[in-house]
């Protein structure tokens, strides 16, 4: 059983950077607890304390994902995640089992444009457009056209 420790993070990190080599779309990112892979700014793969690792496999590949040893269902605020996988730290012992893993997520990430973030930015600072507000407008209009009849 793998020991729960940063070591164990860390050294699982140098193994996936060592599978990517000098991609210079890869950055690295801490999220989910852990040390998280991104390339062109899409989730790749991520790494926890405890040796399991989070890959994006997209939808389509989901359930061939699922059906593959040590690999289980991403769930989030008790909602499946279609397209990402955790994967135990007991299926990836090997290198070769974790390159397959880390390759099977770089075909599919690799596949999605390049995020922007800058449209991410303005995104989140887009004001919202309220619908309560055309109901008085609705209501002045009628009360201009007179009584129905």
């Amino acid at each position: 059983m793998p020991m729960t420790s940063n070591t164990t993070m860390d050294h699982l990190a140098e193994r996936i950077r060592d599978i990517l080599g000098d991609d210079r779309r890869v950055t690295e990112k801490t999220m989910f607890g852990g040390l998280t892979f991104l390339l062109d700014g899409h989730i790749l793969v991520g790494t926890k304390k405890d040796g399991r690792i989070l890959l994006s496999v997209g939808k389509a590949n989901n359930d061939a994902a699922l059906a593959r040893p040590g690999a289980t269902a991403m769930v989030h605020n008790s909602r499946q995640m279609t397209g990402f996988v955790w994967v135990e730290a007991d299926a990836i012992e090997d290198d070769d089992d974790l390159r397959d893993w880390v390759e099977t997520a770089y075909r599919w990430v690799s596949q999605m444009p390049a995020d922007d973030p800058k449209k991410k930015a303005a995104a989140k600072k887009a004001p919202v457009k309220k619908a309560a507000a055309k109901a008085p407008a609705k209501r002045a209009a009628a009360k201009k056209a007179g009584p129905r009849r």
